[in-house]
């Protein structure tokens, strides 16, 4: 990820632990735009990252048993994020006041009857 406001130089803000590992998506917070949630591509994790420090993530969020196919931040609350994969979960996290803790555990947990590829948090619907 690039950080690329100044045309004249791009900053790295954030490099995968794997070179050959692509990444699949990316979701800014619209609470709190410090955060940004990231996945790669063939990857059981949602990495959190606070732009201020991007090098080094401030939650691994790892309860999907197989790929993250989406990820959607809460639109009325910037503590929560859902992801959503081929394990045929979609799980709600709630991220801790304290950052920098991981083994985070999903508040809820929504099981669906095949794989599920896409998601969207509604804003007409805050709960």
């Amino acid at each position: 990820i690039f950080d690329l406001r100044d045309k004249k130089h791009s900053t790295i803000i954030y490099e995968s632990p794997h070179p050959d590992t692509s990444l699949l998506r990316s979701a800014w917070n619209k609470q709190d735009l410090r955060h940004m949630a990231i996945i790669l591509m063939d990857n059981n994790k949602v990495v959190i990252l606070d732009i201020r420090s991007p090098t080094m993530p401030i939650a691994k969020l790892d309860r999907h048993w197989s790929c993250i196919n989406a990820i959607a931040w809460a639109p009325h609350s910037y503590r929560h994020i859902c992801s959503a994969g081929d394990d045929t979960q979609a799980l709600i996290w709630e991220l801790p006041i304290m950052v920098g803790l991981n083994g985070i555990d999903p508040i809820f947990v929504y099981s669906a009857t095949s794989e599920i590829s896409s998601l969207l948090c509604s804003t007409a619907q805050p709960n």
